[in-house]
């Protein structure tokens, strides 16, 4: 097993292809939920377990069911039922086992189904680690970093803009520029720092 290839694939998605920052995708719970440290973090985790989880059951489904049986061309929408279904069951367990927990995700936890870069890393796994119908060696394991690589970007990307937004209810901020504006400046200042990495040859 070749360890810098997984290297490669999480320094990849948390640094240089984050999938908030470079990709653009997960936006609304990035604006949305941003606000305070503590629920932003909470999202990041969540999403993070989410996205590891559905990286594995979506592999097995494309590579078993969807490929022998030529439906590739269902990918999408079988990849959406398998995540909605997913998160429902996560959100059914975490509320009969773990209730502080379930209480303290609150409505986070629902809107993971609805977050495209779930989807997003589900599909880019197809993308990268199936060729001609067949999977590449060790396209699973490289499928579950990468899911799991994604939702740590996703949380560092949660983490850094909560911050940062958590001081600015200490700064003279305009009105004009007040609430969204602002962090629409600061998500589009972020995502210029993040694409420096862009230049780094791993």
């Amino acid at each position: 097993m070749d360890i810098s290839a997984y290297i490669t694939i999480v320094i990849s998605t948390i640094f240089i292809n984050n999938f908030i920052l470079s990709r653009f995708l997960g936006l609304c719970p990035f604006i949305g939920v941003s606000k305070n440290t503590v629920p932003a973090v909470s999202m990041g985790a969540a999403v993070t377990f989410v996205m590891t989880m559905a990286s594995t059951i979506t592999w097995f489904i494309y590579r078993f069911i969807l490929i022998p049986f030529n439906l590739e061309y269902l990918r999408t929408i079988s990849f959406i039922l398998v995540i909605a279904s997913f998160v429902q069951f996560t959100e059914i367990v975490v509320q009969k086992k773990l209730p502080a927990l379930y209480k303290a995700f609150g409505v986070y936890l629902a809107l993971i189904t609805v977050n495209c870069a779930v989807l997003g890393v589900a599909v880019l796994n197809t993308d990268m680690f199936f060729l001609g119908g067949k999977a590449l060696p060790g396209s699973l394991l490289k499928a579950i970093v990468q899911g799991a690589g994604a939702g740590v970007g996703f949380t560092l990307a949660m983490f850094l803009m909560s911050g940062i937004r958590e001081r600015l209810e200490y700064a003279d901020v305009p009105r004009a520029l007040k609430d969204v504006p602002i962090t629409f400046l600061i998500a589009s200042l972020m995502s210029l720092a993040f694409l420096g990495f862009s230049g780094f040859k791993i």
